[in-house]
């Protein structure tokens, strides 16, 4: 069965894509040829990290964070990226001149543990060669979804634990995710919201979630939800520019009672939400949203 529709992280078409070169283990190859042996740890396992990384007027967006959660993510798993951050900056500068792009680029870091003797969770059996690849596509988000906001649904699935499955780690692995956001679907929803292993509002399927009550900021309290750099930013615009801001257990009660509200991604930057559960946002505007929006998108072309 294939599942249709658009959701938080829907771009819009660009067939410059078709042709993109790739930057896989040192060398630059076209998609078609982009390929990892059956064995590699990834593939079979999704042992491994990434990061997405936005290209804006000619800068890296964020790439201090982004490079410094990545090696963060391979010292937790005890993978060796085997490139200094310098290197890494460089195999992504290569990608871009490659390409010649210049704006409007959202780029997939990848890196795993290589390939295998043979396909077992041991990470003993690498080969010791870790598989880096780099995708740079033209890619923004589709502005349908930017302007209308996404429906959410809540999902039976639920955030775990550090000491279970880490959400914060940037893991290959996104098969409970997948699970999530699968009834959200079903449900007509865009993406899922997942609660915390306590019944409180914690994350969505891909991005972080924020509501909005009598003009305060309402988020959780970041233990059990993604790691996420645009969470962060926004977490630090509200402190520097006086928008009222509370980290906290917050009910499905509370979430529904709530005037506004929006997820953070890198992709998509700051997306407003327009339902939750059928229960519709926004009836009197978007004031704290779309000042958020604004001081966002500033911040990203003065990085």
């Amino acid at each position: 069965m294939r599942l249709t529709g658009k959701g938080a992280q829907t771009p819009q078409d660009d067939h410059r894509n078709d042709g993109v070169l790739i930057w896989l283990n040192g060398r630059l190859v076209p998609r078609a040829q982009a390929t990892v042996s059956i064995f590699d740890a990834g593939f079979g396992l999704g042992d491994g990290v990434w990061e997405g990384i936005r290209y804006v007027d000619g800068r890296f967006v964020f790439l201090d964070d982004h490079l410094g959660r990545l090696e963060a993510g391979a010292k937790a798993i005890a993978l060796d990226i085997g490139l200094s951050r310098d290197g890494v900056r460089e195999a992504l500068q290569q990608t871009i001149d490659a390409n010649g792009m210049t704006d409007g680029v959202h780029i997939r870091l990848m890196v795993t543990r290589g390939e295998k003797t043979t396909i077992h969770q041991d990470p003993r059996n690498a080969l010791g060669r870790p598989t880096i690849a780099i995708v740079a596509e033209h890619k923004l988000p589709d502005p349908q979804v930017k302007r209308d906001g996404l429906a959410l649904a809540t999902t039976p699935v639920r955030c775990s634990p550090p000491d279970m499955f880490d959400m914060r780690l940037n893991s290959h692995s996104r098969l409970n995710l997948i699970q999530a956001l699968l009834p959200a679907i079903a449900a007509g929803a865009q993406e899922a919201l997942m609660l915390d292993p306590h019944g409180f509002v914690s994350s969505c399927n891909s991005t972080n979630l924020f509501f909005v009550s009598g003009g305060t900021v309402l988020t959780s309290t970041g233990r059990y939800c993604f790691n996420g750099i645009t969470r962060q930013k926004v977490l630090d615009l509200c402190a520097a520019h006086g928008i009222p801001l509370r980290q906290a257990d917050f009910t499905l009660a509370e979430a529904y009672a709530s005037e506004e509200a929006f997820v953070t991604g890198t992709f998509g930057g700051i997306t407003p939400v327009s339902r939750l559960d059928g229960r519709p946002f926004g009836g009197a505007g978007r004031p704290v949203t779309e000042r958020l929006c604004t001081l966002y998108e500033a911040l990203t072309r003065s990085s």
